[in-house]
This record gives C-alpha cells, sequence and structure tokens, in this order.
C-alpha cells in the first residue's frame, strides 16, 4: 500500500491528500535542485589547448596559422566568433560537416572551445 493509498483509507479528505502529494513533489524537486552541483565553468585555456592540437591545422585559430595565407578556406576562429552566437557553435562542433572531420568532442570539450572562441570576439 503506497503512502498516499494509507492516507486516504485513513479517511483523509480529497484537499489534503492533493496537499500531501504536490507537498511531497515539491520536496523532491527541492531535493534534486540542491543536490546539483556548482555548474562547471568553460575553460579558455583548454579550449585554446584544443584549438591548437585538432583545429590549427586548417582554421586560423588566432590570426596565424596555415590557412591565414589562403584567399578561400575554412573560416578562422575570428570570423566564427563573429558569425556564430554560442548555441550555433555548440550545433556546428556538435554534428559537423562539410569537410570538418568528426572529432566526436565531448559537452565540456565543446564548451571549452566555445568560450576560448568567444574570446576572439
Amino acid at each position: 500500500m503506497t503512502r498516499v493509498s494509507a492516507l486516504i483509507s485513513r479517511g483523509l479528505p480529497g484537499a489534503e491528500v492533493m496537499q500531501f502529494r504536490t507537498v511531497a513533489v515539491f520536496s523532491v524537486l527541492a531535493v534534486g535542485w540542491l543536490s546539483q552541483s556548482e555548474p562547471v565553468r568553460a575553460d579558455v585555456a583548454n579550449g585554446e589547448r584544443l584549438a591548437r592540437q585538432w583545429c590549427a591545422n586548417c582554421h586560423v585559430i588566432n590570426r596565424s596559422g596555415p590557412s591565414a595565407t589562403l584567399p578561400q578556406g575554412p573560416p578562422s576562429f575570428q570570423v566564427a566568433a563573429g558569425h556564430l552566437n554560442p548555441g550555433e557553435l555548440r550545433a556546428f562542433l556538435t554534428h559537423p560537416h562539410g569537410q570538418m572531420p568528426d572529432l566526436a568532442l565531448t559537452r565540456s570539450e565543446i564548451d571549452d572551445l566555445i568560450a576560448y572562441i568567444e574570446t576572439l570576439r
């Protein structure tokens, strides 16, 4: 027998049962909310390290690099920062397309790369 069933069998009015359910739901939500850890901030330095490791072979990541001398090529990180918002960058890095390889980056790595790109605005 559930706790609510036990309350009903004791003859509690419907309003009191609903109040009990409401308190129970909010209690569960509050415990979940309070148990969440502090959100992790993106690591700009790690984003730059990832960019140098994985992206610099094709992209200009800091106003220099292999494609800096090409008239056309993959966009520089500065161009990407000026044209894409963080949500668009996240969508692109989550599902790369075109000639870009699928690097299978973690969410944390994507956040770090976006944080680095955002510093180039």
